[in-house]
This record gives C-alpha cells, sequence and structure tokens, in this order.
C-alpha cells in the first residue's frame, strides 16, 4: 500500500468519526414521547413586539392666496393650527400671496432665483412652466396615491390635469378654479308671452324673436325703447381677442367658438381660417344693420350692460348666473319689473345644425411643490396636510370656520348663521381671517353653493333660485377649450390681438367691407403678424400637455 492511498484512508475514517460524534440521537417514530400531552400546542419563543414609531412634526412653509384679499392672515392662535400639529404632524407656516397676479409673480420669480422657494406655493401657470424648466419644481404623482380623498375632489378632471401636465407627468395640484359654465343665453319670457312667440331654436328664428322685441313694444309702455339683444365687449388677451365671449354663441352655431381650433393635433389652427367664421361674423354683422342689438354695444362697460337690463331695455342677452340672479343683483330688475321672467334658453342651431354657446376652458389654481421640499423628505408631509384638507374636519374648519361659532349646520346639512353673533358669523368681516384657505378646500358642494347662492321670494312672490339657472346652464352644449390656456401669446401679443380685434369689430359695424378680398386680406395680415409661427407653437404646447393627439 502506497504512502498516499494510505493518507486517504486515514481522513475518510477521520472524517466519519467525526460525523458519527455529532449527529443527534434517533428516536423510533413508533414510540410516544413521554410526558408530552398529545394536545399541547409548540413552543415558541417570546417575539419582542416594536414600538409604535411616532410621526414627527414636519415644518411645512405654504404661499396661498387668501379667500379675501383685503382680509389679513388667520391669528396666531387659530385653532386650526393645533389641529394640523396634533393629527396632521404638520407645523404650518403660511404665508399669503399679494393679490395683484404680478406682484405674485415677482415674489414667486424672486424666490426662484434665490432657490428659496416655499414647500407648496400657489402659482400662475407662465411662472410655473418656467420653474419646472429650471428643475425647481417637483413631479408629484408620487404623492396622490397618498390622499386618496383629496384626488377625488380636487384632481380627477381629466382637462384640468393637463395644465400641470409635461410629457406625461404632474409637476402640481390644480384644484378648481372658477365656476365652469357659469354664462349662457336667457331670455325674457314675460315678453316672448306678451307678443305671442316662442323661445327660438334657430338663428333665422332668433333674428326674427329680437326685431320683434325691438319694434314691437313688448313692454307695453307705448316707447321705442327696447333692444332685441343686449351686449358688450367682453375679455382681453388672445383667448378673447375679437368681439369677445357674448357673441359667443354665434360662433358656436356655425362651429368655430372661441378664437382657437383645438379638435385635434391636425386642426390646431385660428378659427378665423374657417368659412364659418366669416359666416359668422356676417350674422353679427346682420343683427347690428337691421338695429336688432343695443346700439352702444361696442363702447359699453360691463356696469352699463348690466344697467340696461335691470331698466327693462334687453330681451335677450348672454349673461352670468350670479350676476343675474343672485338676490342683490336681481333686486333692482324686480323692483321695475315685478312680472318680468328671464329664463334660460336652448343654444340656436345654425345652417349646418350645429350649436354651443360658446368656449369651456377650465381653470385652476394651481399649487406647486418645490423639488428641494421632496429633497428634504416632506413629501408625505404634504401629502397629509392636503388630505387632512379635504377631509371633513379639515374641509368645514377652513372652509368656514369653527361649528357652532362662526356657522352651524341646518337639519339637511347646509351651512346657516342663524343665531350666531354678527361679529362671528364666518361671512363676517371680522371673521374673515378665519377662511382664507377657503379657496384650498373648495370644490363646488351643494354645501358650498347653498350657502353661496341663496334662494328667496320675488317681490310677487315668485322663487327665485340662482342655482337653478347654473343647473340649466349645464345642460347647454359647450366646446371645450381648456387647452387654450397653455397656448403661449406672441411676443407681439398686444399687437396681434389688437389687429385682430379691431378689424373684426370693423368688419361687423360695416367699417370694412366684409367680402372675400377683404376677409383675405385680413389673414394675410394677421400671418405678416406672426399667426403661423403661433399656430406651430402652440400646436407644439398641446402636444406636450396631452390636450390634443
Amino acid at each position: 500500500m502506497n504512502k498516499l492511498l494510505l493518507k486517504s484512508m486515514l481522513v475518510m475514517m477521520l472524517i466519519a468519526i467525526l460525523i458519527s460524534a455529532c449527529a443527534p440521537a434517533v428516536t423510533p417514530t413508533t414510540e410516544p414521547v413521554a410526558d408530552v400531552p398529545a394536545t399541547a400546542a409548540p413552543v415558541e419563543e417570546p417575539t419582542a413586539v416594536p414600538e409604535p414609531t411616532e410621526i414627527p412634526v414636519t415644518d411645512i412653509e405654504l404661499w396661498a392666496g387668501g379667500r379675501v384679499s383685503e382680509a389679513g392672515p388667520p391669528p396666531e392662535d387659530w385653532v386650526a393650527y393645533q389641529i394640523m400639529r396634533d393629527n396632521v404632524k404638520v407645523n404650518l407656516n403660511l404665508v399669503l400671496l399679494p393679490s395683484t397676479q404680478a406682484d405674485q409673480d415677482t415674489k414667486i420669480n424672486a424666490a426662484g432665483a434665490s432657490n428659496s422657494l416655499p414647500d407648496v406655493f400657489m402659482v400662475s401657470r407662465d411662472v410655473w412652466y418656467k420653474l419646472v424648466d429650471a428643475g425647481l419644481v417637483a413631479k408629484v404623482d408620487d404623492l396622490l396615491p397618498l390622499m386618496p380623498t383629496r384626488v377625488a375632489g380636487h384632481y380627477s378632471d381629466e382637462a384640468r390635469n393637463k395644465l400641470v401636465m409635461l410629457d406625461g407627468s404632474m409637476y402640481g395640484l390644480p384644484d378648481p378654479g372658477a365656476l365652469p359654465q357659469t354664462d349662457s343665453l336667457v331670455i325674457r319670457q314675460d315678453w316672448l308671452d306678451k307678443l305671442g312667440l316662442e323661445s327660438p331654436k334657430t338663428l333665422d328664428e332668433v333674428l326674427t324673436v329680437l326685431k320683434a322685441f325691438t319694434f314691437d313694444d313688448p313692454d307695453g309702455n307705448g316707447q321705442n325703447d327696447t333692444y332685441g339683444y343686449c351686449a358688450y365687449i367682453e375679455g382681453s388677451g388672445l383667448a378673447n381677442a375679437g368681439i369677445g365671449t357674448r357673441f359667443d354663441w354665434i360662433y358656436g352655431a356655425y362651429g368655430v367658438a372661441g378664437v382657437w381650433n383645438l379638435s385635434s393635433a391636425d386642426a390646431v389652427g385660428l378659427n378665423v381660417r374657417s368659412p364659418e367664421f366669416m359666416k359668422a361674423v356676417d350674422y353679427i354683422k346682420t343683427l347690428n344693420d337691421e338695429k336688432v342689438i343695443d346700439p352702444d354695444w361696442p363702447t359699453l362697460k360691463k356696469d352699463e350692460f348690466r344697467a340696461r337690463w335691470k331698466q327693462g331695455k334687453c330681451g335677450m342677452m348672454h349673461e352670468n348666473f350670479a350676476a343675474l340672479a343672485n338676490q342683490s343683483n336681481y333686486k333692482d330688475f324686480d323692483t321695475n319689473f315685478p312680472d318680468g321672467q328671464w329664463v334660460a334658453m336652448d343654444a340656436p342651431t345654425g345652417p349646418d345644425g350645429k350649436s354651443s354657446i360658446g368656449v369651456v376652458a377650465k381653470t385652476a389654481r394651481i399649487y406647486a411643490v418645490s423639488q428641494k421640499a421632496i429633497d428634504e423628505g416632506k413629501g408625505p408631509a404634504i401629502a397629509r396636510l392636503l388630505e387632512w384638507m379635504a377631509s371633513d374636519e379639515g374641509y368645514y374648519l377652513l372652509g368656514f370656520g369653527v361649528e357652532g361659532v362662526n356657522y352651524k349646520l341646518d337639519d339637511k346639512g347646509f351651512i346657516t348663521t342663524e343665531g350666531l353673533d354678527d361679529a362671528a358669523k364666518w361671512t363676517s368681516k371680522e371673521a374673515q381671517p378665519l377662511t382664507q384657505l377657503a379657496n384650498m378646500v373648495y370644490i363646488f358642494t351643494d354645501v358650498e353653493m347653498q350657502a353661496r347662492y341663496v334662494a328667496y321670494k320675488t317681490v310677487n312672490g315668485r322663487d327665485m333660485d340662482p342655482k337653478a339657472y347654473y343647473a340649466e346652464f349645464q345642460k347647454k352644449p359647450f366646446t371645450e377649450a381648456t387647452g387654450q390656456s397653455v397656448i403661449n401669446p406672441p411676443a407681439n401679443a398686444a399687437d396681434f390681438v389688437r389687429f385682430y380685434s379691431e378689424n373684426i369689430v370693423q368688419f361687423v359695424l360695416g367699417q370694412k367691407p366684409l367680402t372675400e378680398d377683404a376677409w383675405a386680406e385680413f389673414i394675410a395680415t394677421l400671418d405678416s403678424l406672426g399667426a403661423k409661427e403661433l399656430e406651430a407653437d402652440a400646436k407644439e404646447t398641446l402636444l406636450q400637455a396631452g390636450f390634443v393627439k
């Protein structure tokens, strides 16, 4: 036997001895284990229960727009501050932004330039876009699952969300802005009844009714002092260029409501390029030529327009539901004409059966989260704060104050101030600082609508409810145009809009011949002012934000 083989055998014997020594004794499975009951549970080592982790209080700085610009911030001992610290684990440092947009932009731009933006801040879209481009504003997609209640109430509108989207991600939180579809057509039902007419359904019928309202003495006073249609030039900027929103229902009847065609990526452009737009201008010119529209409409101011209908001069108009029907606004008309009655009318159809009251561009109060806040790990705390604001506790406290002190709920769950001290009522001047964050919680609930737009009785006992007008307006056809809000005006915006608007007015008033050649010259001049470049830029922006495909 050689030495190598002998060495291998010795190693194997040593391993066998070691294994044998370490192996546990085997108990036969056929024999019971003595002294262990058959029902006994297996013995487990006790597991230490971890102590609950206390969420630390996080400092959050919020720059917000106050509900009432002339009122101050909440007092230092505001009950909401303590609730936020105790229940939300947020120590809120609230700063109210200046009341004017220009001053707000200046303040936020300065903070961005010095990289000292607050954690959360309200911001105009133009400034927001620049801050996002500079990398100072964070994506908020990851925060949304942390606040399901707020998302459902505030951020569930697809069109409004696109106002803060870039390349498919949200870089802001678009709280609801102004109520949508607040303005529509109304007509004097008592004048229709007096003249034996039906509410018009087509543009041709509108002209017939307006002639009767103007020349057939619908108020029965024996004087030639009424107008079929009352209006004024409303709006400014590119989105309202031309003669303004009070005539949009006419453009809508020709399928060209608003300044922009936003129906698809291929169609993006100015509506003035459509032959139908010229036809709409021609119809408005007809109203003016037939003298069935208030002759002062090109120069009237809003207050003057409203004075006309309150004086009983107007038979049909495009008006805001609250400006018409809130008790304080309706009072003068009601006193002068207790039997007068305004009713919502349908959007008249044009030659091809199209109709639209006008455009609806949903607005948003954009709140951005700074990238610095996310980098510092404040995202979850910001989400907790916003989610609490959307809870019942946060909603009522920030929107109306303390129950039993600033407001009460009636048996239907609506806000009332009956029996409360006048100075403590949430509507009082003294209590306004307590609801400065109301715009961060208001989402047009029935509670808000009932509190803001109160029903009442007219002089002759008829029920009058502003909300009923608003509900009717919601049923009318509108043209979606939220995308126009992201279109950046050209560098020469003032000159462009001035030329555009002045020419439309001149065509309507007959100061310029409304011919094919004159219209072509108008379009050519717009192109020389950069219309084609504007349209190309608009298409790119709309595609990036997801408004067109």
